[in-house]
């Protein structure tokens, strides 16, 4: 039996070092949740904060930074599912998140989140400014909840 319960930063910060597969803690975020197993212990954490694309921070649009779980099954769709309710309870549109595309969204789709668009991947490392890659550079998917009023836009245009 899981349960949603806050998480402060000092406890999501080291669960997500310790478990997330391919990246480190986010720099910032606004909030935190976490799930907990029967026992107590913290099973996964999701930090939401402002979007990292500086054209999707609006105010009103929000995204999940970090997700993670040490494999509790249905914990990540119990996290997506709070952070949209919680995001929307603070007044927040819309709501997105990428994931890689080798992974399958579906806890993402099992908590009403649908997808938006494909990312190109790519490296960081320029000649301007050399950089060692952290992260994989595979294409990524968005997915989201909410109004996107870009979408709309780009498909009359379709």
């Amino acid at each position: 039996m899981l349960e949603l319960r806050p998480v402060k930063r000092d406890d999501a910060r080291p669960f997500i070092r310790e478990h997330h597969r391919h990246h480190g803690v986010p720099t910032g975020f606004m909030w935190a949740h976490g799930v907990h197993d029967d026992s107590g212990e913290l099973v996964g954490v999701a930090t939401v904060g402002r979007p990292v694309a500086r054209e999707l921070d609006d105010g009103l649009t929000c995204e999940v930074t970090r997700l993670c779980t040490d494999g509790a099954p249905n914990a990540c769709s119990m996290l997506y599912g709070a952070a949209m309710r919680a995001a929307k309870a603070k007044g927040f549109r819309r709501g997105l998140t990428y994931i890689l595309a080798s992974e399958d969204g579906a806890s993402l789709r099992a908590s009403g989140w649908q997808p938006l668009w494909t990312v190109k991947g790519r490296s960081w490392d320029t000649k301007s400014r050399r950089r060692v890659d952290k992260h994989p550079t595979e294409d990524k998917i968005a997915y989201g909840w909410g109004a996107w009023p870009q979408l709309q836009k780009m498909e009359a245009a379709e």
